[in-house]
């Protein structure tokens, strides 16, 4: 058994010399905002949701990316009401976002 029943992983890569990445599509400022939105829900800790910033996930163009675990399930996002309808739709009910899968 899995020690989250889901785990997060957004893309906060910053690449030199002005290269587009997800970072420079504010993923870091994202990231904070889902891992707030899922602590404010009650949902992080053992047995839950784990939100985790990473490096380079390889699929730039579609950035800024997140994936979610066990799923495996894609995501491009742009603001706080992506987040929050990935948070509420596919994490809170299991419902993936069709319209925001890679």
């Amino acid at each position: 058994m899995s020690y989250y029943q889901q785990h997060v992983f957004i893309c906060c890569n910053q690449r030199e010399g002005g290269e587009i990445c997800c970072n420079s599509h504010g993923a870091s400022r994202l990231l904070g905002y889902m891992k707030d939105q899922v602590k404010a829900l009650g949902l992080s800790g053992e047995g839950q949701v784990r939100v985790n910033k990473a490096g380079c996930l390889g699929r730039c163009a579609h950035g800024p990316v997140m994936v979610v675990y066990p799923q495996e399930t894609w995501y491009t996002f742009v603001d706080e009401q992506d987040i929050d309808e990935i948070v509420e739709s596919h994490l809170v009910a299991g419902k993936p976002v069709e319209r925001l899968k890679i």
